[in-house]
């Protein structure tokens, strides 16, 4: 498992219909990057063999931190028009931010929560809004599914 972030144009990354960040777009935005590189596979050793992913848009950000060669990668993936991340920590944040600012997107989660420069969220205030309507209606949280 694991919490993916989406570099997305659409109104929430899982929409059917909005405006999709393109294969090609995303194919000229790493040819331009000195730091990604658009390799389309990603292996990893098992113990009872080896683990190869394949997409057409995956591309890994060479330039991170963490990268070592045989070891921890960041790998940001084109899916369904939008770009992904598995597990971000702050720095991959950061550069998905930045990313998103040269496509004309945004940083989203899988919650809808956004991401800004600093990698920061507004979960807290998406959270603060939630508890206002439940408060506001005086119903639990849990009382808006029962009838």
């Amino acid at each position: 498992m694991g919490y993916d972030l989406h570099i997305t144009r659409k109104a929430e990354w899982f929409d059917e219909e909005g405006d999709e960040i393109t294969l090609d777009e995303w194919r000229d935005f790493v040819k331009s990057s000195p730091d990604i590189r658009l390799d389309g596979y990603a292996e990893a050793e098992l113990p009872n063999g080896t683990l190869r992913v394949e997409s057409e848009g995956l591309s890994v950000w060479t330039g991170y931190s963490g990268h070592e060669k045989d070891g921890n990668m960041a790998w940001f993936d084109y899916f369904e028009g939008n770009i992904k991340v598995k597990n971000p920590d702050d720095e991959i944040i950061k550069k998905m931010y930045q990313i998103a600012v040269s496509l004309k997107a945004k940083v989203q989660g899988e919650e809808g929560e956004v991401y800004g420069e600093d990698g920061q969220s507004n979960w807290q205030e998406l959270k603060a809004e939630g508890e206002a309507m439940c408060q506001a209606t005086s119903k639990k949280w849990w009382q808006f599914w029962r009838r």
